[in-house]
């Protein structure tokens, strides 16, 4: 994974594509004495897997990266990218059309089959059928509970000025994240804003997803109460958009990707929220997987990847996939609520409650 984030950027590099890249790396956050017995597990926890280059720093050490209100912690790692993922798509929807790759838009699929993929305008047939569909898996034929379509809303300032830049620091445009249950993340944008996400609305009844981005009213203030609530000096700040997409969460919290042998039929996803790299990871797993089956190629290192064949069971039935989901993230907004007013090292039972729901423990 870590490598990944390299080859995005030596991509984009090679074939041309500005994507307002800039490799600054990850700072989680703490902001709470609950947060900060979080980060620190966290941090132990990657270390556990080899990691090496990951710094831990205190209150001081975070101010000198990023000035944000109240934090007490955080954590950094190289491995991670700014980028405007739009730019990025577009770039490589080119470059793949200038190599003779045939993108058929608005031509959905409903439902796919050994052999087959189904649309509306007829039926495409090919040895192999790669299920690629994160988010929006639920609305293909026999999917609905495959993945559950999760929310995912931002908002984005006016651009800053020198002085506001000047007070929050930030200069290593490092993209940001929190150790809160109900997590958020932000990125300082190529233009000078701050873009800033979590989850608003959680979930739509049916697994229904959105088709315009629209974002409510609602979760526009929330985003906006945590950005002022990181950056007291912001709030004056005018919020110039906003919009919502849907990212894929299979059961166990745990991406996938599998090729069965006996049907040609494959997918990739279950990304939660952290898909812009481990996309390119899946797809070039997903290749190396065709490739040995077809003969093409033996196994590779990427076709041994613990997430290769992984297998998790669907997501309960209506309603009480709405209720379960929406009740978890009621559950967390209201342990973060407790954390803020009540200091202690102790993360709230509340939060430890959902996580086992959730399936997250």
């Amino acid at each position: 994974m870590n490598d990944t984030v390299d080859e995005v950027i030596a991509v984009a590099g090679a074939e041309g594509i500005d994507a307002d890249l800039h490799k600054g790396g990850v700072l989680e956050v703490a902001t709470t004495p609950a947060q900060l017995a979080r980060l620190r597990a966290f941090h132990a926890h990657e270390l556990s897997y080899g990691e090496k280059d990951r710094e831990l720093y205190g209150a001081r050490e975070t101010a000198e990266r990023i000035r944000v209100a109240d934090a007490v912690g955080s954590a950094w790692t190289p491995h991670g990218a700014r980028l405007n993922p739009v730019k990025l798509v577009k770039g490589l929807a080119a470059t793949v059309e200038a190599l003779g790759v045939v993108i058929h838009e608005m031509t959905p699929v409903t439902e796919i089959r050994p052999k087959h993929a189904v649309t509306p305008y007829g039926t495409v047939r090919a040895p192999y059928v790669l299920r690629c569909t994160e988010g929006f898996t639920a609305s293909l034929k026999g999917q609905k509970r495959t993945w559950l379509p999760m929310n995912s809303s931002m908002i984005a300032t006016e651009p800053l000025t020198e002085a506001q830049w000047a007070a929050i620091g930030w200069a290593g445009r490092e993209t940001l994240g929190d150790m809160a249950h109900a997590y958020m993340y932000a990125q300082r944008t190529a233009d000078g804003r701050i873009a800033l996400g979590g989850r608003g609305v959680p979930y739509r009844f049916g697994s229904r997803t959105d088709n315009d981005g629209r974002t409510q009213r609602a979760t526009v203030e929330a985003l906006r109460d945590i950005l002022v609530r990181f950056f007291p000096s912001l709030a004056g700040v005018a919020v110039t958009h906003a919009w919502s997409g849907v990212l894929g969460v299979p059961r166990d919290w745990c991406a996938t990707v599998t090729l069965d042998r006996a049907t040609g039929l494959g997918w990739a996803g279950g990304y939660v929220g952290s898909g812009v790299a481990t996309t390119n990871l899946a797809a070039r797993t997903l290749r190396d997987l065709v490739q040995q089956d077809s003969g093409q190629a033996g196994r590779t290192e990427l076709t041994e990847l613990p997430w290769v064949g992984h297998k998790v069971r669907k997501w309960e039935p209506e309603p009480f996939r709405w209720l379960g989901v929406h009740g978890m993230y009621a559950t967390y907004h209201t342990a973060d609520h407790r954390e803020r007013l009540h200091p202690a090292t102790e993360s709230s039972r509340l939060a430890k409650a959902a996580d086992r729901v959730a399936g997250r423990h």
